[in-house]
């Protein structure tokens, strides 16, 4: 639609959805209390700036005094279709029916179409992604999903040639994955597979490895972004010129520093406003930061996108897809009185993420490889990650440093 009427539309829809929120969810009702504002003072997305910012990490705290959902959930419990529980851990309500628009306006942009075979590789497991959004909007598209989940690469290749599958959804990196095992299989990727469109998420896409992807496959890739608390907030179109926000959206670029909205062009934090009833999360802290543009797109679409992700604003952090918080880190170490300091560094090699915990000890152990394996469990329990864990000399880790270390690089 023309920019000024998605304008007059988005603030329609948002005086309703703050009214439903101040009377429905009592988190929201108690933040507006709290700085003494009432519905009629937000009309427009201007207005917006008035109301107090809500980062993932209080939205855990808030979780945890007030289960299950912090109370910002907008229906009773048993009205609900599916819960999720995502690592961190933060629980997140599925709706009784699933009516965004988002994702599937995305994978429609990214080329796929009707009758499309498409493995979903995303994860099931607890987290809302993989069903929630992309399976359902793959059917809403009217695909055929084979939903195969995470791992177990050469079935993943057995499958992809049974069925001739023309669509990927999943990480990037587990694409590489799966390039690499059916190489390894002796297949020719192009000629003895059939992927065509591939939609990626959850990871950065660094430009160098989509091309690689491309090439190998003789596919499209396209990405999306979005969070598992508010849904989609962007996807490319077949331009590849910024991630289109869906109209079922608000996102703001706002100072970190201040809360208050930046203009086109400058570089901000992604505060999103969903329209969502069930779960009426109004100026949503991603902690990602990005770049606003309303410039015209090629492709003919009008809506304002974002460039790119540039980064994180806290030292949270997506690692294989999943997130990781500072606090996991100190839940680990917790568990470990033999533990003085510790930190995780993360980096990549050739396209993967690894993820190493450096540890500093108290006092020397004589049972150094039974205390790893020990830590190492800990990881995998709290992060739902595997993560390496390396002991160093006491000094190597400085007073008040970073307890999460991103070195990695997405050329």
């Amino acid at each position: 639609m023309p920019p000024k009427k998605r304008v007059e539309y988005l603030n329609q829809k948002l005086r309703g959805v703050i009214q439903y929120a101040y009377k429905h969810s009592a988190a929201f009702k108690d933040k507006l209390d709290s700085v003494g504002l009432k519905p009629k003072d937000i009309q427009t997305i201007k207005d917006l700036e008035k109301i107090p910012i809500t980062k993932k990490t209080e939205l855990m705290e808030l979780q945890r005094e007030r289960p299950p959902f912090g109370g910002f959930e907008g229906i009773l419990i048993n009205e609900l279709r599916r819960i999720y529980v995502s690592p961190g851990p933060i629980n997140e309500p599925g709706e009784s029916e699933y009516n965004e628009l988002g994702w599937a306006q995305g994978l429609y942009a990214g080329g796929f179409r009707p009758g499309d075979i498409v493995i979903n590789t995303f994860s099931y497991h607890m987290v809302p992604f993989a069903l929630q959004m992309v399976d359902n909007s793959l059917h809403r598209i009217g695909c055929v999903v084979i939903p195969t989940g995470v791992g177990n690469t050469e079935q993943q290749v057995n499958i992809l040639k049974t069925f001739k599958a023309t669509g990927f959804c999943g990480t990037p990196s587990f694409l590489f994955n799966i390039a690499e095992k059916a190489e390894e299989m002796g297949f020719n990727l192009k000629e003895d597979l059939n992927l065509k469109v591939g939609f990626v998420a959850a990871e950065m896409l660094p430009e160098s490895l989509r091309s690689q992807l491309e090439e190998k496959f003789g596919m499209i890739i396209r990405q999306g972004y979005g969070t598992a608390d508010i849904r989609c907030l962007g996807y490319e179109c077949m331009k590849k010129n910024g991630m289109h926000i869906p109209d079922d959206k608000i996102v703001e670029i706002i100072d970190p520093e201040s809360g208050k909205q930046l203009g086109p062009g400058k570089t901000g934090e992604i505060v999103a406003t969903t329209f969502n009833k069930v779960y009426p999360l109004i100026r949503f802290g991603t902690g990602d930061l990005s770049i606003l543009t309303e410039t015209p797109c090629p492709c003919g679409r009008t809506s304002p996108r974002l460039i790119k992700i540039l980064g994180r604003v806290d030292q949270g952090t997506k690692v294989k897809g999943l997130f990781i918080h500072p606090g996991q880190v100190d839940e680990v170490a917790s568990k470990h009185p033999e533990i003085a300091k510790y930190q995780v560094r993360i980096t990549r090699s050739e396209h993967k993420d690894e993820m190493t915990f450096r540890i500093e000890l108290k006092e020397e152990t004589s049972q150094p490889e039974k205390l790893r394996e020990e830590i190492e469990k800990s990881i995998r329990d709290v992060t739902k990650l595997r993560g390496d864990v390396q002991f160093v000399r006491k000094g190597t880790i400085p007073d008040g440093a970073k307890k999460i270390d991103d070195h990695r690089t997405w050329e």
